[in-house]
């Protein structure tokens, strides 16, 4: 009897340890994403996954996750590559970025000025330069920031292609202020503010110009100078010539 027992003692215990052991390996630990990291984990989900994750950072929740199949994979094949996209800056998209309104196209347009004429409406972000026929062309560009917003009406004086780049002396202080040290100038190039091509506004400082930050265009991001792309710079620049009429409203 006392054998049984110890036996049937031994067998529970042994069992007991299994179901334990078990459990142990079922336990999922939570993957807490802070809110410095959570954007770049975020860039490589999609789905109901990545919801569940904006969800959970929004609310300060752990999150529970796994790796994504797909995701596996390409970390075996391109372990690198995947490094890089972690490092991706959502505030900086990709050089080609920009919406679909603001690239170049021919459309109606009627206006009292003469063909040849550019206008610029800096509130929606558009240049058009007037055509024949009730129509123009329509390029989306950059414009002044809060404070360095204008209008007003210009020739242009001076053509530039790759033009340098002298930064005025209020823009050099202004950013080093901030920290921010321009050069006294820049020979034109593809890392030139200025971009392809520059028209000069009368006697001011101001220009249509290329840029070489195109993930711009759209938005109030300059310091009065009205910036487009650097293909459709090109394009206007073919277009127009030394006296055309410039109206910035």
């Amino acid at each position: 009897m006392t054998r049984s027992r110890l036996l049937l003692t031994a067998l529970l215990s042994l069992a007991a340890s299994t179901v334990i052991a078990e459990d142990r390996y079922k336990v999922v630990r939570p993957v807490i994403i802070e809110s410095g990291i959570a954007g770049q984990w975020m860039m490589q989900l999609g789905g109901p996954v990545r919801g569940q994750v904006v969800r959970r950072v929004e609310q300060g929740q752990p999150m529970r996750m796994t790796q994504p199949r797909r995701l596996k994979r390409q970390l075996a094949v391109e372990p690198q590559a995947q490094m890089q996209q972690a490092a991706y800056h959502p505030e900086r998209p990709a050089v080609n970025a920009i919406e679909p309104q603001f690239l170049p196209q021919t459309l109606a347009y009627e206006t009292k000025y003469k063909p040849g004429t550019i206008i610029i409406d800096t509130n929606n972000r558009f240049l058009y330069l007037v055509m024949s026929n009730g129509q123009a062309r329509r390029y989306g560009v950059g414009v002044g920031k809060p404070g360095f917003e204008w209008a007003g009406e210009h020739k242009i004086t001076r053509k530039a292609e790759w033009p340098e780049w002298h930064p005025p002396k209020e823009m050099i202080e202004r950013e080093a202020a901030k920290g921010h040290y321009l050069p006294v100038s820049m020979e034109g190039g593809e890392a030139n503010p200025l971009g392809a091509r520059a028209m000069y506004l009368g006697s001011t400082l101001y220009r249509i110009h290329g840029t070489n930050a195109p993930w711009t265009i759209g938005y109030a991001v300059s310091s009065g100078c009205i910036r487009m792309r650097n293909e459709d710079v090109v394009d206007l620049y073919e277009r127009v010539k030394v006296g055309t009429r410039v109206i910035v409203l």
